[in-house]
């Protein structure tokens, strides 16, 4: 077990001022805490990981590095435990989200093999992180604890959205009707008066994903994209569904999960990564496990050091480089690299947000653009969107980043990335606009 290892009182140590020459206290002094000296002393000694170097580590972590040619080649389920999740989205202007998350990762992928764990194999459910995600089911455990946190959340806050008394009512409704005839989907309800709520949410709707996002039950299988709801007992293999872990286990496996993941983090990070912590609990297993974990310091693309924890052994291994491919990628806009677009900027200096919800007109680059990766730098964005309906894949624009240089081998780069978006997205042919090459904004 962790020593329980707690950082003495903020307040300990504290002189209120240093004599002057005449031995009197000078009362002008600035106030100084030992700790803050001792803090300086251990930062002194504490390992930093320069920019270049976080970087590479972060991409290696996060499945985007370069392959070890000697090792079996992974297994799907494989790279999705090592990411955590899979954001799910449904905004289809290459391809979907997961699936070029994926795809990035493998390029062998196609989508019909993430359906097979989801569906037959059963080693994947459709739940929650900070986003609707594909987890895998070993986890299933663990977010029993974030199911009973949203049915308190959820009961409150869509029982005064909706605006009806009848919201329980129509849980039992649907939880009877779906035990009793098997799966359903949305549309099975369209009948049902449509409500004042979300998305003018009907109240089948409404309870159907309450009872998904609480627990009760899970996604089967998706029709086109539509959900196809059953009891979760009868989704979840047996072995994961029965299992329980104590609230002291779910923190521990979170919080070190997390950092597993990241590589380096701050408290607000970890509890960020899976959405199943709040802050205090970070902050009380960061203080249990105080002598277990590294405090290392990671230098931003600014060349400023911010303090992060990390698991033993992390700084070492971050410190000795990680090959990483020199080619250029596109990347989904949901991408595990760019998650965190606070975490990103920082370390890639990319600020990226998505402008979907931005009208045309306010738009600075356009309404779903893709990140671009070269090597270990976020280089640029670029616009693009398939035409299935005459089989072109539709090149708008690259914006480079500052500091890009344009070359004839930058853009061969671009075009062979191009090429492999095509392919996903399963188009015949490429049309690039007219100066599709932009200049920095």
């Amino acid at each position: 077990m962790p020593k329980d290892v707690r950082p003495s009182a903020t307040g300990a140590n504290r002189c209120s001022g240093v004599p002057d020459s005449r031995g009197q206290q000078n009362r002008d002094a600035v106030p100084f805490r030992v700790d803050s000296l001792r803090r300086g002393v251990e930062n002194h000694l504490m390992k930093t990981i320069p920019n270049r170097l976080a970087r590479r580590h972060l991409i290696s972590l996060q499945g985007l590095g370069a392959p070890d040619r000697s090792a079996p080649h992974p297994a799907l389920i494989d790279r999705i435990t090592a990411l955590g999740f899979v954001q799910v989205d449904s905004i289809n202007i290459v391809e979907r989200a997961h699936h070029q998350i994926l795809h990035a990762r493998q390029r062998s992928y196609r989508p019909p093999m993430l359906s097979r764990l989801v569906e037959r194999d059963r080693t994947l459910f459709e739940n929650w992180t900070h986003d609707a995600s594909v987890i895998p089911t070993t986890f299933f455990p663990y977010w029993r604890h974030r199911f009973a946190r949203q049915k308190l959340r959820l009961r409150e806050r869509w029982k005064s959205h909706f605006g009806h008394d009848g919201f329980d009512d129509d849980l039992a409704r649907i939880r009877d009707h779906v035990t009793e005839h098997g799966p359903v989907l949305t549309r099975d309800f369209e009948g049902d008066k449509p409500s004042t709520g979300w998305w003018d949410w009907h109240p089948s709707k409404a309870a159907l994903e309450f009872l998904w996002r609480t627990g009760e039950f899970a996604i089967t299988r998706r029709v086109g994209f539509q959900k196809v709801y059953d009891l979760a007992e009868r989704v979840i293999p047996r072995q994961h569904f029965d299992a329980e872990v104590s609230h002291d286990a779910f923190v521990d496996w979170a919080c070190r999960q997390a950092l597993a993941r990241l590589g380096f983090a701050t408290r607000g990070e970890i509890a960020g990564f899976w959405g199943l912590l709040t802050p205090p609990e970070v902050e009380e297993w960061l203080s249990r496990n105080n002598g277990d974990l590294e405090t290392v310091l990671v230098e931003g693309q600014d060349g400023a050091n911010r303090h992060a924890f990390a698991l033993p052994g992390v700084a070492d291994t971050a410190l000795s480089d990680h090959p990483v491919p020199s080619g250029v990628r596109i990347l989904s806009p949901f991408d595990p690299l760019l998650r965190d677009r606070k975490r990103g900027e920082r370390l890639f200096g990319f600020s990226y947000r998505i402008e979907v919800f931005v009208p045309e007109a306010k738009r600075q680059f356009g309404y779903y653009v893709f990140p671009v990766l070269r090597g270990d730098r976020l280089i640029g964005r670029i616009d693009m969107k398939a035409d299935r309906a005459t089989g072109t894949l539709n090149v708008r624009a690259f914006w480079p980043e500052r500091g890009v240089r344009r070359s004839r081998i930058l853009q061969a780069g671009l075009e062979r990335a191009i090429e492999t978006s095509r392919r996903l997205a399963g188009v015949d042919t490429v049309a690039y606009e007219t100066g599709w090459l932009r200049e920095t904004p």
